[in-house]
């Protein structure tokens, strides 16, 4: 038997397969040798090898039959392995490189922000959708439509208003007031351009608008008289005496709410001064004409005196001039003045001690918001998250610049004294150094201008509502007006209108490439371009007035 035991092992040892396995097993350097297996335990009881890489090693090795479940099974997860190494790898150099080699959003050097500089594409001077070629301005009256202006005798009595605020806040209480008349089949008086303790300015409605035209072109719309009739008496009562003035009217009140309220004074006192008169009117609660005729009155019938036209149309063909060869040129409202950033509770970089100053400015001005001030810095940053910020002049620079505007744009610049002076204006000044302002005009021909205050923000609005595109950092009247002004003009009128919510992101993340950022900042802006809008419940129609001044061309 010990004899048939040792023929056997002979016979299996020098068959072909086993001489293979053989030969295998000792030249691969994954097996132990003879001497390793010795020290280590490199054979079992039995004397039979132990390999020492793991099955999914030997089956990719081809030290072990691959088509055995379990090596196949374990070959699958092997390479599953290796794939999601090599892909981590790829995408880890991948990011590695781009961090690298993709310059950061900007860079501060001091008070100077230098950022990358862009190509200037070919859309940058005009709105590039064709949309809205398919509307046309349809606020004029219509010729076939038949004039209801009561009569002196047949009128249901004087309306007498004082418009309050800035130049463009008197515009928008003008053509309410030209708005209510009509309502109430009432006279207008021509308002007072009130001379408030802010503005302190003594500018009349006859200093700044073309009064003849302003009665003239609405002479089929409502009746507007120049002045208090001279049978009344009473005329210093008309802000002084309750018995004259209405008011608590409710802002954005209803049509109906003047028939209902206000009508039935006028009737029997016959003149009655209406205080205030902010928001007095709403938009989407009157009738589709009587937004059709505020349309008119503000496209059509203010108009300001022909010297200041004059001026505006020298300084817009200066703009487009400077270079020696005709250029476009970009306007930019920049809202950044004391009273802006104070009212606005945000938090902008500064020195302590210019963030002290502010904190006593707003303590002083707005006490009952104020309070303590322990509640504002987390409000300031939730105003910023949500884009109710005024952009600094830094900020619209990196936009301006992201959006493809380069170094040698002509910039004309409508702005108030700007908070924190040349230093806050250093990085626009330094990536666009083609900064000018209505100064653009010599003294001597600004000197009629400056006797009122009005007149040199008359300026500003027609040399902005001129320019191939407006750029706007803040709300308010001013860029409102602009806004729906060429909207309402012209369909190749571009309006920039910053997402500031968007951009408060993406300038508070310092690990975001230059590439990453301009490409957001494009795509962001590519419907925020002053196109017409479709309205919408409580809309402004100063801003946006496709609905009822619009139509289909």
């Amino acid at each position: 038997m010990a004899e048939l035991r040792h023929s056997t092992a002979a016979r299996a040892s020098n068959s072909p397969a086993k001489r293979d396995s053989d030969a295998s097993a000792a030249s691969s350097p994954f097996l132990a040798s003879p001497s390793a297996r010795g020290s280590r335990g490199g054979e079992d009881d039995d004397g039979k090898r132990v390999h020492l890489l793991t099955s999914p090693f030997r089956s990719l090795l081809a030290l072990e039959d691959p088509r055995s479940s379990a090596a196949s099974s374990s070959y699958r997860i092997l390479v599953a392995v290796l794939a999601l190494l090599v892909g981590a790898g790829v995408f880890g150099a991948a990011l590695l490189w781009s961090r690298i080699n993709t310059p950061y959003l900007c860079h501060k050097e001091g008070i100077t922000l230098h950022c990358p500089e862009t190509k200037e594409p070919l859309s940058l001077w005009e709105n590039p959708r064709a949309a809205t070629t398919s509307w046309k301005p349809c606020a004029e009256r219509r010729s076939d439509e038949p004039s209801d202006v009561p009569s002196e005798k047949e009128t249901s009595g004087y309306i007498f208003i004082h418009a309050e605020g800035g130049l463009n806040q008197q515009r928008i209480a003008i053509c309410n007031a030209v708005a209510i008349a009509k309502i109430m089949s009432a006279t207008l008086i021509l308002p007072v351009l009130k001379q408030d303790q802010i503005w302190k300015d003594q500018t009349k409605f006859e200093d700044i608008f073309d009064v003849d035209h302003f009665i003239n072109y609405l002479k089929d719309d409502v009746r507007i008289v120049r002045d208090i009739p001279d049978w009344f008496t009473e005329k210093d009562e008309l802000f002084t005496s309750i018995k004259r003035t209405v008011k608590n009217i409710p802002k954005y009140a209803s049509a109906q709410f003047y028939i209902d309220n206000v009508l039935p004074r006028i009737k029997e006192k016959k003149i009655m001064s209406i205080k205030p008169f902010v928001d007095r009117l709403g938009y989407d609660n009157v009738p589709m004409e009587i937004n059709r005729l505020r349309c008119r009155v503000n496209y059509h019938a203010l108009k300001f005196l022909p010297h200041i036209e004059e001026m505006a149309d020298k300084l817009a063909a200066r703009m487009r001039n400077r270079t020696g060869s005709v250029n476009p040129y970009m306007a930019l409202h920049l809202r950044f003045e004391k009273g802006m950033v104070g009212l606005s509770f945000c938090d902008f970089a500064g020195t302590r001690e210019e963030k002290a100053m502010m904190a006593a400015y707003r303590q002083k001005e707005w006490p009952r918001r104020y309070k303590n001030g322990s509640h504002l810095w987390p409000l300031a940053l939730q105003k910023r998250k949500e884009g109710r910020c005024p952009l600094e002049p830094g900020e619209i620079a990196v936009i301006l610049r992201a959006l493809g505007y380069t170094s040698g744009t002509q910039i004309y610049v409508a702005s108030g004294q700007v908070y924190g002076g040349k230093n806050r204006m250093a990085p626009l000044r330094n990536m666009f150094p083609n900064l000018v302002t209505k100064e653009l005009a010599g003294a001597e021909e600004l000197a009629p201008f400056r006797r009122h205050v009005t007149s040199l923000a008359a300026l500003d609005f027609l040399v902005c509502l001129r320019s191939d595109v407006f750029v706007m950092t803040h709300g308010g009247n001013f860029a409102k007006l602009i806004i729906g002004a060429r909207r309402y003009a012209g369909h190749r009128l571009k309006s920039v209108k910053p997402d500031k919510g968007l951009m408060s992101k993406s300038l508070g993340d310092p690990d975001m490439g230059w590439a990453s950022f301009a490409e957001d900042v494009v795509v962001t802006h590519r419907t925020r371009t002053g196109l017409p809008e479709p309205t919408f419940p409580s809309y402004d129609l100063w801003e946006n007035p496709l609905t009822p001044c619009m139509c289909k061309a």
